[in-house]
């Protein structure tokens, strides 16, 4: 049968294809027998996102964990990501299961694992659990949800409605809706939409129904995905900042009161300021592999010490976990902050910057060239190219066997090579190749000192490598 394998961010395939109910019993026994080697009586949070199956697949995994003697704590109906992580510390579940494929294609669907400490299970442990995943097919268990509840094996909890009691005792929402300055939230047809129907319904809400389909789109929150929230951001003088979050509401990006496209290299630098000038909180920055070098440049400034990662979020966390760290961040959108769980969530940091907007009396176009004032200006984009696995395979093997020393007129003048292949250019901005490890793809990332010069520098890069 096929082999499973988990990625940077748990284990994702085509419904229908690899993701079926077959599979996701088999991931689950392994779940179970992992459980069951360290805990006599352990508790299971499970939740789904809103993609197709969601409900079908979360069903298959409760009843095989259920049917080892595992207790589940399951929802109703679709949450998000940082609800499930939330859960686990809540109801101090020894693990959780999310069934989402995150940002990932519509015909996708995945299976996420958390931690106790309410945050992605740690690397070591995901490897253990993989391990242990059947090579023969797991009989599904002919049983009820209600016989299963009835017999104390399940129990439904709203975990929707214990993160919102939980935020808010975070955020002043009375003040935050009463705000001279308007948020617009575009959901991507994803878990966050009816958690800020609830909190904020000061907010012009876009794409905040139920759509399996994402209406096409991958929920991916970048800008090539976010067009009508930056028009409609550019039209109404009355929205301030914008806000988008991904299918499994872990994920942000931001826009500024002209419909500009906020980066996470952005949010991450913002976080930090507020957190530390404004805040005066201190403690470790936690940055993946692909995060800006400004970063640093910002920690250096302010005396904080910074760690650089391999991709996946589950590394942050898990420094996170063990070490006190202010901000955790990576490219894609996963921040989390210190005073909330070691985890990505995506409605929290909005909530975080909204209230910083808000304290301040500025907009985020202000509160971004205080960042500026401190690392200086940079553009950052990314490119996701299809092609074939041997030209992939062939462009990373070139890059890892030191055959590109400049791209264009853009001289290599350093390597690094945590995760992927990083190129320090003689112009301050750098390069980045990474095959995907959740999608057929290979990621272009580059920065610039300007938007020109960085679609520039990913122009030579794809001409050199192509």
């Amino acid at each position: 049968m096929l082999k499973i394998k988990f990625g940077t961010d748990g284990w994702r395939a085509i419904i229908a294809q690899e993701y079926t109910t077959d599979n996701v019993a088999r991931v689950s026994m392994g779940l179970a027998k992992w459980l069951l080697q360290r805990n006599a009586a352990p508790t299971v949070v499970i939740g789904h996102d809103c993609r197709f199956g969601g409900e079908l697949f979360a069903v298959t995994a409760a009843k095989v964990l259920a049917s080892r003697g595992i207790k589940v704590l399951m929802a109703r109906g679709f949450v998000s990501t940082p609800m499930v992580s939330l859960g686990c510390t809540t109801y101090k579940a020894d693990q959780g299961v999310v069934i989402t494929a995150s940002h990932n294609p519509p015909s996708y669907n995945g299976y996420k694992l958390k931690g106790a400490h309410g945050g992605p299970t740690n690397p070591n442990e995901v490897a253990e659990v993989e391990a242990l995943i059947p090579d023969a097919a797991v009989t599904i268990p002919e049983v009820s949800l209600e016989a299963l509840e009835q017999e104390g094996r399940l129990q439904f909890v709203d975990l929707e409605a214990d993160y919102i009691s939980y935020l808010q005792k975070q955020f002043d929402f009375e003040k935050l809706n009463n705000a001279p300055y308007k948020l617009a939230y575009d959901a991507m047809f994803g878990a966050g939409q009816r958690v800020v129907r609830k909190i904020l319904p000061s907010a012009r809400l876009l794409h905040a129904e139920y759509n399996p389909s994402f209406n096409g789109t991958a929920p991916e929150p970048l800008h090539k995905n976010l067009l009508e929230l930056s028009e409609t951001i550019a039209r109404s003088p009355e929205l301030k900042v914008g806000l988008a979050t991904d299918g499994d509401a872990d994920r942000i990006a931001l826009y500024d009161e002209d419909g500009n496209y906020v980066d996470a290299h952005h949010i991450i630098l913002l976080l930090i300021h507020y957190l530390y000038k404004y805040k005066k909180l201190t403690g470790k920055v936690v940055i993946a592999f692909s995060v800006t070098d400004r970063v640093k440049k910002m920690c250096e400034a302010y005396g904080l010490e910074v760690e650089v990662t391999p991709i996946g979020f589950k590394y942050i966390s898990e420094k996170m976990v063990t070490e006190d760290v202010l901000v955790g961040g990576e490219e894609s959108g996963g921040i989390a902050v210190k005073g909330h769980i070691p985890e990505r969530d995506g409605v929290y940091d909005g909530l975080l910057l909204y209230n910083f907007m808000i304290e301040t009396g500025k907009t985020l176009k202000e509160l971004c060239r205080e960042v500026y004032d401190v690392v200086g200006t940079f553009v950052y984009e990314r490119n996701d190219l299809t092609l074939e696995d041997k030209k992939k395979v062939q462009i990373i093997e070139n890059a890892q066997n030191g055959v590109y020393t400049a791209f264009g007129k853009y001289a290599v003048t350093r390597v690094e090579t945590i995760d992927g292949i990083k190129y320090h250019l003689e112009n301050g901005g750098w390069v980045m190749l990474r095959a995907s490890g959740t999608e057929p793809l290979l990621r272009i990332y580059a920065e610039g000192n300007s938007r020109e010069e960085t679609l520039d520098i990913l122009e030579s890069v794809k001409q050199t490598i192509l």
